[in-house]
């Protein structure tokens, strides 16, 4: 694979990865030397089995994990060489995380989990930018109700207004679709390619016909992959 392309080409670059974790007396490798480069304004799915390391390759992207070797440019930024206030800071302005299991906060209503990164951020108008997107999602309806009366669909379509609301560079998802019936499995992803016109969208998802609706599909082959593994 050719790694001469400029970071800018690609909201998200790995070189030489290597990622282990220790499982009780026993070290298992995730990762070993990986090289991938996901070009930008594209929809990228990654599909694998169980275990071969979908979710770490998300969670090393967005800097929640950290690599034991290697380099993953984000933005501009190589995560690996950033403390991890300045890793979170990055996450929050450039980055927006679709999780599988929602992860919305049920204190707050559909509107204050939309606003919240907004605030974080210290944007203005964060009610206003809030209700457009949830208008965009087509929640409109439910502004004011709280997470644990919403369908999963609806969950679904909150959390990912909620990683958009503040257009970043970068969106990931992590299985959006594992706990949703077919029908709200395809109006989440018509929802969520929906943006790709402003953001790079990576998700993974263990379905490859889910899979093949993405501008690129990666494959996972197993455990300890090495970069001739991966492919489009």
């Amino acid at each position: 694979m050719n790694t001469s392309h400029q970071s800018q080409d690609f909201p998200v670059s790995i070189e030489n990865l290597d990622k282990a974790f220790q499982e009780g007396k026993v070290q298992r490798q995730v990762f070993s030397n990986l090289q991938v480069h996901f070009q930008a304004g594209l929809c990228h799915a990654i599909v694998g089995r169980s275990g071969s390391g979908k979710s770490t390759l998300l969670n090393l992207i967005a800097g929640i994990d950290i690599a034991d070797r290697g380099s993953i440019r984000v933005a501009g930024r190589d995560l690996t060489q950033l403390s991890e206030h300045a890793r979170t800071m990055l996450r929050r302005r450039h980055i927006g995380i679709v999780f599988q299991f929602f992860n919305l906060i049920p204190s707050l209503t559909v509107k204050e989990n939309v606003m919240l990164p907004l605030e974080l951020n210290g944007i203005r108008d964060s009610e206003t930018k809030a209700q457009s997107t949830l208008e965009r999602v087509g929640m409109e309806q439910r502004l004011d109700s709280y997470p644990d009366l919403l369908s999963g669909g609806e969950q679904q379509r909150v959390a990912i207004a909620r990683a958009v609301v503040h257009k970043p560079q970068l969106i990931l998802a992590d299985e959006p679709t594992g706990n949703l019936d077919e029908e709200a499995a395809q109006q989440t992803l018509n929802i969520l390619f929906g943006f790709r016109h402003h953001s790079t969208v990576i998700f993974v998802t263990h379905s490859l016909e889910l899979a093949q609706r993405a501008d690129r599909i990666w494959y996972l082959k197993r455990e300890g992959l090495h970069a001739d593994e991966l492919q489009t």
